[in-house]
């Protein structure tokens, strides 16, 4: 039985202006339904796949802020978003969210600022711009986590190191197994491990599940690793 928050997203594409960008994308057609089963949720692909767009209409629709936050966040700084929110209708479970939280790194900086313009003595800020970006990163996303919580995470490993990115995994490990939904848009090999996890891959010109193994983000860092110095020779042009 599907426990999820978010069962499955519906598309239709008659909402979508015959001249949107969004026609354009490769992986978005003849797509109309997507089903989410697993508590742990990947969306990878190439740059310009559309994995990014997606989860931004998914939390927008969802009703979260398209800059990221909370609900609770209103403020926009820039407003970009597509209008694939409107053409998309969330396919939700039995059970509600106690939490959720959408993080994107790219706007990472002007949430961070928000939230200290919405503390007040029963909620302190965090003062995250106090912290490097990858310390303030980690913490607002341990800030949220908590059981039977809805995340949407896009590139959370951006600012963090291989060990940082470790503590993350264990992190949503932990919160997904005590009921909590993820959708992560992501290029870590090593968060892509997580054990259980489902993974779309968003590249050949569909959207379709792969394995850990299948990923490019994990073939491109096993080919570095195992063959660094011939790669090397060969992409520098230093080849005998």
């Amino acid at each position: 039985m599907n426990q999820q928050f978010i069962q499955a997203v519906q598309f239709d594409w008659n909402r979508i202006d015959p001249d949107s960008y969004l026609n354009h994308i490769e992986a978005f057609q003849g797509i109309e339904r997507l089903d989410f089963q697993s508590p742990i949720t990947f969306f990878v692909g190439e740059n310009g796949s559309g994995k990014s767009t997606l989860l931004e209409a998914i939390a927008v629709a969802h009703g979260f802020n398209s800059e990221g936050g909370t609900k609770n966040y209103t403020f926009s700084t820039h407003d970009t978003h597509s209008e694939l929110c409107d053409a998309i209708r969330l396919i939700k479970g039995y059970r509600k969210e106690k939490i959720g939280y959408f993080l994107r790194a790219e706007s990472f900086y002007n949430v961070a600022t928000q939230e200290e313009s919405y503390a007040d003595p029963l909620h302190p800020s965090a003062r995250y711009h106090e912290k490097s970006h990858g310390e303030s990163f980690l913490a607002l996303a341990q800030n949220y986590l908590r059981p039977n919580g809805l995340y949407l995470f896009d590139e959370p490993e951006a600012a963090l190191s291989p060990q940082r990115q470790l503590t993350l995994l264990m992190e949503i490990h932990r919160c997904a197994k005590s009921g909590s939904q993820f959708l992560i848009v992501t290029h870590s090999p090593i968060l892509l491990g997580i054990p259980g996890a489902d993974i779309y891959c968003f590249d050949d010109g569909a959207i379709h599940p792969c394995t850990y193994e299948e990923t490019e983000s994990f073939q491109v860092t096993e080919m570095f690793v195992n063959n660094r110095e011939v790669l090397l020779r060969r992409l520098l042009g230093e080849e005998n």
